[in-house]
C-alpha cells in the first residue's frame, strides 16, 4: 500500500533553517498480514473477565489487552497486541488454582515476581517452589481507569523471606506502552538483603493444523537479544548458570548482540548487560516485545547478573553410573522461554521497601534483528544516499512503539540542523518499510530519523547514519 504524505499546512515542522521543499515524497509502508489501525477509543479500561475458567481482569485501550489473575500470585497471565498473544498459559493448569506449596511448583505460565537469590543454602536463598510469593493470593486495587488504567496488587506477607510484593501495572490510553512499578517490603523486625526478578515466560509453540495446544509444535524461529556487555565478568561475555556449556543455539554477534535461538533444551544464561533492554523476537509471526529497565552501575546485582533467559526443555543430567540421560518432569515438555530481569540486591531495614521499574513495549518485527532505540527496535538498518538528481535516498525496515509521524533531520557538514522533513505516518502494529526520497536542502552530512507521536512528543531517533554517495567535505 502507497502513503501518500500529510500536506504541509497540517503538519508541525521544527527546522532550525528553513528551507522550501519542491516536494514532499512518496512513502512506501509494508502493512503486514494486512492490518488496519484500530478504531478510534481514547479510553483504558479496567473491567472483570472470565480467563480460561479464571476469575480475571482486564486492562485494555485500543492497542493491547492485560489479562491479570490476582489469586494465582498476582500473575500478569497473558498480554495480546493486534491479535498476537505473547505469554505461555499452561493448558493443563487452564482455570486452576492450587494453594500455596513448599514441595511443588505449579506453573500456570504467564509473567510474575520472584526472588533472588535462589537456593536452598540457608535463609539468605530462596526456595522457591509454589510459596506464598509465588502461589499466594494477591490482593486487587484499581487505582485508575479512563486516559489511564492503573491497577495494584499485593502479595500476602511472606514469613520465610520476610518479603511483601506491591506491583502496579498502568496502561496508557494512546499507546501500547505497558508500565510496570514493583516493590518490596522488609516486613520482619531485621534487616534482609533481595533482589526482584520479573520472570516471563513467552509461548514459544506453533499451533497445529488443528489449532489445539495438544497438537503444538516448536517455533524454530523463536529468538532472543539483549546487548552483551564488552567489560563482562563473565567467560565469553555470558555465564552458563544451567545446560551445555557448548551450545549452538547461543551466541554474541558481531554487533554484540548476545542472541538465543529457542530449541527445547533446559538452559539458564545469566548476562551482566548494562544497556537496559531485552528483546523477544518471533519470527513466524513477525511480532517482538522489547523489556526495558534502569541499569545501576554502583549497586551489585545477584550473581552480578541483570538478565537471565531459561528455555524450557528436558534436562540434561548424569545418572548414577555417570551416564547422560535427559530428564523425565512433566514440565519440560511445554514450550516456553523465559526471559528475566533483575534487580539491583537491595539491603532493607526493618520496615524499608525498594523499588524496580521495568517497561514492556510490543511491536512489529521482521526477519532481522539490529538493535532498540528510544522510538523502536531496528529490522533493516537505515541508509540514506545521495541521487543523481540531488535528493536523499531513505531505506530501511522498523518497528516502532507509538502512533504517530517519523521526520528525517537533516544536518550539514559543519553538524548544524538544516531540516526536517516528514517522511511517514507509522503506527505500532504495523511493520515499517521506507524505500523514498526526500529533498535535500543541499550540502549535507547525515540523517537522523525522529519518531513524533500524535501528541507531538518526540520519542527519540530510530537511527540515525551518515550519508553516502556525496564528498561532505
Amino acid at each position: 500500500m502507497t502513503l501518500h504524505p500529510v500536506p504541509l499546512n497540517r503538519m508541525r515542522i521544527v527546522c532550525a533553517v528553513l528551507v522550501a521543499l519542491a516536494l514532499v515524497p512518496t512513502v512506501n509502508i509494508a502493512r503486514a498480514f494486512g492490518q488496519s489501525n484500530p478504531p478510534k477509543n481514547p479510553d483504558c479500561r479496567v473491567e472483570a473477565v472470565d480467563y480460561k475458567g479464571w476469575h480475571a481482569q482486564q486492562l485494555s485501550n485500543k492497542w493491547v489487552q492485560l489479562i491479570v489473575v490476582p489469586q494465582n500470585g498476582g500473575r500478569l497471565m497473558q498480554v495480546t497486541f493486534a491479535g498476537h498473544a505473547y505469554l505461555f498459559v499452561n493448558p493443563k493448569l487452564a482455570g486452576k488454582y492450587f494453594p500455596p506449596s513448599s514441595s511443588q511448583w505449579f506453573n500456570y505460565g504467564g509473567d510474575k515476581l520472584w526472588l533472588l537469590p535462589e537456593g536452598n543454602n540457608d535463609e539468605q536463598h530462596w526456595v522457591g517452589n509454589s510459596d506464598l510469593l509465588d502461589d499466594g493470593p494477591y490482593t486487587f486495587r484499581k487505582v485508575s481507569e479512563g486516559q489511564r488504567c492503573e491497577i495494584e496488587l499485593t502479595s500476602p506477607s511472606d514469613p520465610q523471606t520476610g518479603i511483601q510484593f506491591t506491583r502496579t501495572i498502568r496502561l496508557d490510553a494512546d499507546s501500547p506502552h505497558i508500565a510496570f512499578h514493583a516493590s518490596m517490603k522488609n516486613v520482619t523486625g531485621h534487616t534482609l538483603e533481595w533482589s526482584m526478578q520479573s520472570v516471563s515466560q513467552y509461548d514459544t509453540s506453533l499451533p497445529g493444523a488443528a489449532g489445539s495446544d495438544q497438537t503444538a509444535h516448536i517455533n524454530h524461529d523463536f529468538w532472543t537479544f539483549t546487548p552483551a556487555n564488552r567489560s563482562s565478568s563473565y567467560l565469553n561475555r555470558y555465564h552458563v548458570r544451567f545446560g551445555p556449556a557448548e551450545n549452538p543455539a547461543v551466541r554474541v554477534r558481531d554487533d554484540d548482540l548476545f542472541t538465543v535461538h529457542y530449541v527445547h533444551m533446559a538452559a539458564e544464561l545469566w548476562l551482566d548487560s548494562t544497556d537496559g533492554w531485552l528483546a523477544v523476537v518471533d519470527g513466524s509471526s513477525q511480532f517482538a516485545m522489547v523489556e526495558r529497565f534502569q541499569y545501576e552501575p554502583s549497586k551489585p546485582y545477584p550473581g552480578k547478573a541483570s538478565v537471565i533467559f531459561w528455555t524450557n526443555g528436558p534436562e540434561m543430567r548424569l545418572n548414577s553410573d555417570g551416564n547422560p540421560s535427559m530428564s523425565a518432569d512433566p514440565d519440560a515438555s511445554p514450550y516456553y522461554l523465559e526471559a528475566e530481569l533483575n534487580s539491583p540486591m537491595c539491603r532493607l531495614r526493618a520496615g524499608e521497601s525498594c523499588s524496580f521499574e521495568t517497561d514492556w513495549f510490543p511491536a512489529r518485527s521482521g526477519n532481522e534483528f539490529h538493535g532498540v532505540s528510544d522510538a523502536g527496535i531496528l529490522i533493516q538498518p537505515l541508509r540514506a544516499t545521495t541521487t543523481q538528481g540531488g535528493k536523499i535516498g531513505l531505506s530501511g525496515s522498523f518497528g516502532v512503539f507509538y502512533s504517530g509521524h517519523i521526520v528525517a533531520r537533516v544536518y550539514d557538514e559543519h553538524g548544524h540542523a538544516a531540516a526536517a522533513i516528514p517522511v511517514a505516518d507509522v503506527s505500532p502494529n504495523e511493520r515499517v518499510s521506507l524505500e523514498t526520497e526526500i529533498a535535500s536542502p543541499g550540502k549535507t552530512s547525515r540523517v537522523s530519523l525522529h519518531l513524533s507521536d500524535d501528541s507531538g512528543i518526540d520519542r527519540g531517533a530510530l537511527q540515525e547514519v551518515q550519508l553516502t554517495g556525496q564528498d561532505n567535505h
